[in-house]
């Protein structure tokens, strides 16, 4: 290029900090104009290899190389991950090409999660597909309160034997959709105890449905199904992936077998369509995701998708990479890639083995404040386990030793009763019809119960006006008068002109007020309705705010702004699920045994234990300079089947056989007496044991 000043297509300085295979991966088959590459790609993205980086580069890449932004779909698996990929690519695109600042302020309207996308698409369509565009989204707890109520008019709920509750039939209908199977397979592979149920069950689904389609409301599910069922049509199916020249795929190790359809259905020929993803961190099988859908994605082309594997981990040192690159080489069937590093420094991580789980806890509260002494921050290191309720007896002994901690994992912020209540009324009011959040909101006045409730609902139901009827209906003389209250800030509040967020803002001022009655500890509850407030205030209006908070709910209200102010510091606990795509600079593996790692829920099948080794791998690949795991030799049981206190013993998890072991480092905590240190060669024994034990036999 002859002329001095700078264009997009002669900026290549801000690729020299990638390293030959992300470059590969940011450049691949991207020509003048954006065209869409020639086929599809495959980045294999092991732990700590830049993975995220690497996605922000090749969508800057993209716009650099002329592509509309607005015909860019970006899909991660949760909106903090699209909002941060959406600043990567800004910063990228400023240093590129510091010459064209309109580059730096480049949106991407179609970045978000699956099930926002979805949504999205399905508002934009629903007049061409049968849906209102003003249906609302029901979350797990509200999809299986509305599932009871189905099954209760089913007559399911009055049987001689036992008939599946209401969150196991909701599981069950989950599982059916997302991976895409028939009933009797799903219940005889996961919930074979519900076989004799399968024509109740069928019949039981199609009532949930039809009740949804009566309320215009969505579960989670409904928002991959309708989108899956769009694609279908070849004609709708064109049209959809006509909008995208490029479709890039965060995690997709993390789909299910009903995204993948989507994606499929959209790019049939594979034109465009770039996924990122690591085999060996497919972890969320509970969820519907599956392993083989990274694994097969290049044999779905023809010719086979282009696969590119970033190796290089710029996290861990080496011998937390040896460790982790052996657990993971066990497992059944998976990509080749054997991560490198160039940190050289660290030693080998630890095996550390206690007497039971009160040292267990001593151990880690005592390595926790000894690195603390030499200067590494609390919340620069991590405690992880296999399950929330694995932590309890660490979460007292921090308490008590005035140890502040986050945990993350276990309930979150919107299971909450308090939050869930002030959210079921911005959805009733957002659509009336929907009869599990009028349900519960009716509910929340002093003298209204479920059988006034639910007769207002009827009527409103039955009316055109909705809310606008309120006033009129017929409540207990006792509740008349917070009913009037009531009913005028339903009204104004129910208008689609509602002011935001000064509307919740008045939503809120009413729900505090009937908090001391519904609560005993309202005012500790109280400032967790005040965050909600700081939070919707940061959306533009009760749609979207109802919307986005559905399908991407914050664990706490410190992941929507900031840890709360409780000390300067705190230590991480966090379940090995929760702490995918984390890192710190150490990490503590809680119960490294059998039962606990794998799981003993988790061993029916070799695919499940499989999963398993990779949630290990993902715990280990956690550390950056530091990593122990904890080996309980036994554990106590308090007060099962009315025995009392006994223990029973643990053998170290399966996943760190014989063969690994030179892997670690060994050690015992705490450690015994100085006469007894040492190797038995290194001390006189003063009998020989092992002599006897053979003269047994003679």
């Amino acid at each position: 290029m002859t002329t001095a000043t700078r264009t997009p297509s002669d900026s290549r300085h801000w690729l020299d900090e990638l390293n030959p295979e992300q470059r590969a991966a940011v450049c691949h088959c991207i020509g003048e104009g954006g065209a869409p590459p020639s086929g599809p790609l495959l980045v294999i993205a092991g732990a700590g290899t830049g993975k995220t980086g690497t996605l922000a580069h090749r969508v800057a890449n993209l716009v650099i190389h002329g592509t509309d932004p607005s015909r860019i779909l970006l899909l991660t698996f949760s909106r903090r991950a699209a909002d941060e990929m959406g600043r990567r690519v800004r910063r990228i695109l400023a240093r590129a090409a510091a010459d064209h600042a309109w580059l730096a302020q480049v949106q991407l309207p179609w970045s978000g999660t699956f099930h926002a996308v979805g949504a999205r698409l399905l508002r934009d369509f629903a007049g061409r597909i049968g849906l209102d565009a003003g249906f609302t989204i029901h979350d797990r707890e509200d999809s299986a309160d509305l599932m009871n109520l189905a099954r209760h008019e089913a007559g399911l709920s009055a049987r001689e034997r036992r008939f599946p509750l209401k969150n196991t039939c909701l599981a069950i209908y989950s599982a059916a959709v997302n991976a895409r199977k028939p009933l009797h397979e799903v219940l005889r592979a996961s919930f074979p105890w519900c076989l004799e149920w399968e024509d109740e069950l069928k019949r039981l689904f199609r009532a949930y449905v039809e009740a949804k389609q009566t309320q215009q409301v969505l579960d989670y599910d409904d928002l991959l199904l309708y989108w899956a069922h769009m694609v279908a049509d070849p004609a709708l199916a064109a049209e959809l992936g006509g909008l995208f020249d490029h479709i890039l795929v965060d995690e997709y190790q993390d789909t299910n077998p009903l995204q993948a359809a989507i994606l499929l259905a959209m790019k049939p020929d594979g034109r465009g369509l770039a996924v990122v993803g690591d085999d060996a961190q497919s972890i969320y099988a509970f969820r519907g995701a599956t392993v083989r859908n990274i694994l097969d994605f290049p044999a779905q082309f023809d010719p086979p998708a282009e696969r590119i594997v970033l190796n290089r981990n710029y996290r861990s040192t080496r011998p937390i990479l040896e460790a982790a690159n052996a657990v993971i080489a066990m497992a059944g069937e998976g990509f080749a890639k054997n991560l490198w590093t160039a940190r050289e420094d660290g030693g080998r991580p630890r095996l550390v083995s206690v007497r039971d789980d009160a040292d267990q806890v001593g151990f880690i509260v005592a390595e926790v404040l000894a690195r603390r002494e030499q200067g590494m921050p609390l919340r620069q290191q991590a405690v992880l386990f296999r399950a929330a309720s694995h932590s309890a007896r660490l979460e007292m002994e921090l308490t008590r030793r005035n140890i502040p901690f986050v945990k993350f994992g276990g309930l979150k912020f919107l299971e909450a009763a308090h939050v869930k209540d002030v959210l079921a009324l911005l959805r009733w009011l957002e659509n009336p019809r929907d009869r599990v959040s009028g349900f519960r909101v009716l509910q929340l006045l002093a003298g209204i119960g479920p059988k006034t409730a639910a007769k207002v609902l009827d009527n409103v139901c039955a009316a055109h006006d909705g809310c606008a009827l309120l006033a009129e209906q017929p409540v207990p003389e006792a509740a008349r008068e917070a009913w009037r209250e009531f009913a005028v800030l339903a009204e104004t509040l129910s208008a689609a002109q509602a002011p935001w967020p000064a509307a919740f803002e008045a939503a809120c001022t009413w729900y505090l007020a009937q908090m001391p009655r519904l609560y005993e500890d309202a005012t500790v509850r109280q400032g967790d309705i005040e965050q909600l407030q700081r939070i919707a205030a940061t959306y533009p209006g009760r749609r979207a705010f109802l919307t986005e908070l559905t399908l991407d709910p914050p664990n706490a209200t410190s992941d929507e702004a900031g840890i709360p102010l409780r000390d300067e510091d705190y230590l991480i606990l966090s379940t090995m699920h929760s702490a995918k795509g984390q890192e710190w600079r150490a990490v503590t593996v809680l119960n490294a045994v059998d039962g606990c790692i794998p799981s003993d829920m988790a061993t029916g099948a070799e695919a499940e234990i499989d999963e398993e080794r990779r949630l290990l791998y993902v715990a280990m690949t956690r550390a950056r300079d530091s990593l122990d795991l904890v080996v309980p030799q036994r554990f106590y049981v308090t007060q099962q089947q009315g025995l009392g206190d006994r223990h029973v013993y643990a053998g170290r998890s399966r996943f760190i056989p014989n063969r690994l072991l030179p892997c670690f480092e060994q050690l015992s905590w705490p450690e015994p007496p100085p006469e007894l240190r040492g190797t038995p060669e290194s001390r006189q024994a003063a009998i020989d044991l092992a002599a006897k034990m053979r003269g047994m036999w003679d």
